[in-house]
């Protein structure tokens, strides 16, 4: 029955938060959609706008060169007639004379008739002498009131005007197209004049061509082919020659305006519509060419790109809505499993009082931020031993990181040392938890600002010690050294000031390079071995150490500081600084001149102190090979042999502390094993749970058990499923959230990729082996 319940719970929670998931991934989808839609939109009109725009350049492109060819054909008409009537003014049977000859007149008409036909526009030509009566023609001679009365008939050249322009002009001239009666039906018909001889000053006839204004109109439809609009013929005074519309005609005021615009493609208003307007004007007699087409024309025309687009378009639209569909869709997974995470928390109260997935999502980040800041100080701890330990790691990422703490002065203005604080062991056990984060956060990191110092403190957890970085900045060193005790004078005040006891302090050497900070570090905890010589008992400077043992000027000794410091180096585990130090010590007595019995002496001292260091920590096995590291016969052999045993030394204490990380480890383990079904558990928890860095507990967990720590949580949730599967009848959506996995469907998919079996396959499978075993 409690199960039953709480599978009710969980069911009626599901609507509102499907609800939530929904709205959420409607927001999603729509906002993907209109992030792909509104580009697709906007490129689409500009290619659309483009498609449009290049068309209606290469239509009215296309127009200009249509126009010029027109323009062109027509003035070579043109210069044909003013050849012709110059080839009649000189022509010598045409003169006034042997036209008037009653001899030589029918000759003169027929040459006539020879011009006429040299041209295909001519309708007729005429050839009048001033102040004639009559006036010639190819059909014959005739008086001139009888042409221009009865037989070709002007709607608007009157009789007076007529004879006033026979007689008068002096330039050739192309009168408007009029209508013309001839005999018994009109035709709109154009008129050219051109006195002879052709420019001179002073014509003593004319020769009238007349043309019907189909002719040139009709060359204009020939060139323009495919045309809707006007055509339009204008003379160089502004007035219409030749109007040829094809559709509605232009009013009278939108007509004169045209003659006036300048050469090229104009976008013009005309008639209450849009007009595209191509104008070429001729060089040749002045006169202007026009067309206007209707801009519906190009719309017409760029119908099959408006479909082609538009199917593209929705194509490309439908195609993209699924795609951001989709997107959203796997964009929305992520959040979701936060989402989960954040609702299934333990102790959550969130559920009640926010109404969206961003709230919950939110509250998590915060509380892995808040675990990101709790793993700081453990991050910076380990940094800032390396540097104790190895002095300054040849690693970028190290670097920068003590870059960034502003540890690392200068060349030349920086100077360096360690010191150690260590607590009697009475008054450690009566400090309280309080007092000791107090402590470390009072220590961690402060600045001295009136001595140029600033101090970075870290805790030595199993001893209850701290190590203090003390960077100091110093034109020189020997104003480095006059400050080192007021710097200790001051950070005992600030302990006292703050807790009820004094540490011990060792103080190392100052070092003007960070990475010889290692030995600084050893300097410092040799001399808090020797805490008692200290000038008031509390603390103690390496330096002083040297003072316990000064040789007299007739013996040679090795400072009892450096023996302290090279059975410190030992203890610690440094190889390298222990070497440097046995080294400086043999490279000195070599300097020396000392009997053979005192050098023996002097180097049984120093071997003495390395077997002394290997018998505390249990090294028995060293006194076994006594007789070989004592049959030395020279300094280089001692040297080496003393260097084989440093090693081995360093070794042991490094395996020592090996042992105590695998012990470490072991409660690693044991601590995940018993805890992996908690969704909480993580890498970052685990390391703040036992005070290391997420790195190294990776590092060491990978070579602890054979695989990542992900891969361990996943194992130990596999098997333990593998196990309810045929152990128990829960559901299996209980099962898979009893062992702490929140994506049920995720949890199915490795299962089958690991098994082969979805987790019921597996279930009936083993299930029934197991009761068959059993019967």
């Amino acid at each position: 029955m409690p199960k039953t319940s709480g599978s009710s719970k969980t069911t009626g929670a599901s609507p509102t938060w499907s609800h939530f998931k929904s709205k959420l991934l409607l927001k999603y989808t729509i906002s993907y959609v209109l992030i792909f839609l509104i580009p697709l939109t906007v490129v689409t009109s500009l290619v659309y706008e483009s498609a449009v725009k290049s068309l209606r350049i290469e239509i009215e492109q296309s127009n200009v060169n249509q126009l010029n060819q027109v323009k062109t054909t027509i003035d070579e008409r043109m210069a044909e007639l003013l050849d012709i009537a110059s080839k009649i003014s000189y022509d010598q049977k045409l003169t006034p004379y042997m036209v008037h000859h009653s001899l030589y007149s029918a000759d003169a008409i027929r040459t006539l008739s020879q011009y006429k036909a040299n041209s295909s526009i001519l309708e007729d030509l005429f050839l009048y002498y001033h102040n004639d009566s009559v006036i010639y023609a190819p059909a014959g001679m005739t008086n001139i009131n009888v042409v221009f009365e009865r037989m070709y008939k002007y709607e608007r050249w009157t009789k007076e005007q007529m004879l006033k322009d026979l007689n008068e002009l002096k330039q050739p001239v192309m009168r408007p197209a009029e209508l013309v009666n001839v005999y018994s039906h009109s035709d709109p018909m154009l008129t050219y004049l051109v006195p002879i001889k052709p420019n001179d000053q002073y014509p003593y006839g004319i020769v009238v061509y007349l043309m019907k204004e189909s002719k040139l109109t009709g060359v204009m439809d020939s060139i323009l082919s495919d045309f809707s609009g006007g055509s339009f013929i204008f003379d160089q005074n502004g007035e219409a020659l030749t109007v040829n519309n094809h559709g509605t005609s232009l009013p009278a005021e939108d007509l004169a305006a045209l003659p006036s615009l300048e050469p090229g493609i104009h976008n013009l208003t005309l008639n209450h519509e849009q007009y595209s307007v191509v104008v070429v004007k001729s060089d040749y007699n002045g006169w202007t060419y026009i067309t206007t087409m209707p801009s519906y024309q190009f719309f017409s025309r760029v119908a099959h790109i408006q479909e082609l687009v538009f199917l593209i378009f929705c194509v490309t639209a439908i195609t993209g809505i699924a795609a951001a569909m989709l997107l959203a869709k796997r964009q929305y997974h992520p959040i979701k499993d936060l989402l989960e995470f954040a609702k299934l928390k333990p102790g959550s109260s969130h559920e009640l009082q926010h109404r969206n997935e961003w709230e919950w999502i939110k509250q998590t980040i915060h509380d892995y931020s808040a675990r990101i800041d709790m793993q700081q100080p453990y991050v910076r701890n380990q940094c800032l031993l390396l540097l104790l330990k190895y002095g300054q790691p040849n690693d970028a990422d190290v670097e920068r990181m003590i870059q960034g703490t502003g540890l690392m002065l200068p060349p030349g203005k920086g100077f360096y040392f360690s010191v150690l604080l260590a607590w009697d062991e009475g008054v450690e056990g009566e400090r309280n938890w309080q007092e000791q984060q107090h402590l470390q956060e009072m220590l961690s990191e402060f600045e001295l600002s009136e001595l140029d110092t600033r101090v970075y403190g870290l805790e030595f957890s199993p001893d209850e010690q701290f190590a203090l970085i003390i960077s100091v900045t110093a034109s020189g060193h020997e104003e480095a050294q006059r400050r080192i005790l007021p710097i200790i004078e001051a950070i005992k005040v600030l302990i006292v000031d703050h807790l009820r006891d004094i540490p011990y302090m060792g103080v190392g050497t100052l070092y003007d390079d960070l990475s010889n900070l290692n030995q600084s570090f050893i300097e410092a905890s040799a001399a808090l071995e020797y805490r008692m010589v200290g000038s008031n008992g509390r603390v103690t400077y390496f330096e002083q150490i040297a003072e316990l043992n000064v040789p007299s000027a007739e013996s040679y000794w090795i400072p009892r500081k450096t023996i302290l410091k090279i059975e410190q180096g030992l203890k610690q585990g440094n190889a390298l600084v222990t070497q440097q130090v046995i080294t400086s010590v043999i490279e000195e007595l070599k300097l020396e001149s000392l009997s053979v019995s005192l050098l023996r002496c002097i180097c049984f001292d120093l071997l003495n102190s390395l077997l002394r260091t290997a018998s505390e920590l249990g090294m028995n096995e060293v006194f076994t090979d006594l007789s070989s590291l004592t049959s030395f016969e020279s300094l280089e052999e001692l040297d080496s042999r003393l260097g084989a045993l440093t090693t081995r030394i360093c070794q042991q204490v490094e395996r020592n502390a090996e042992n105590e990380q695998h012990s470490l480890l072991d409660d690693i383990v044991a601590y995940v094993d018993q805890r992996y079904a908690d969704y909480t558990l993580s890498l970052e928890h685990v390391a703040l749970r036992f005070s290391i860095s997420t790195s190294y507990l990776s590092r060491c967990f990978k070579e602890k058990t054979g695989m990542n720590f992900s891969q361990y949580i996943w194992q130990c949730r596999m098997n333990e499923v593998t196990r309810l599967l045929v152990k128990s009848s829960a559901p299996l959506k209980e099962i898979i959230e009893q062992v702490g996995y929140l994506d049920a469907p995720n949890f199915i998919r490795k299962f089958k990729k690991e098994t082969g079996y979805t987790p019921g396959q597996y279930r009936k499978l083993y299930t029934g082996e197991q009761i068959d075993g059993d019967v």
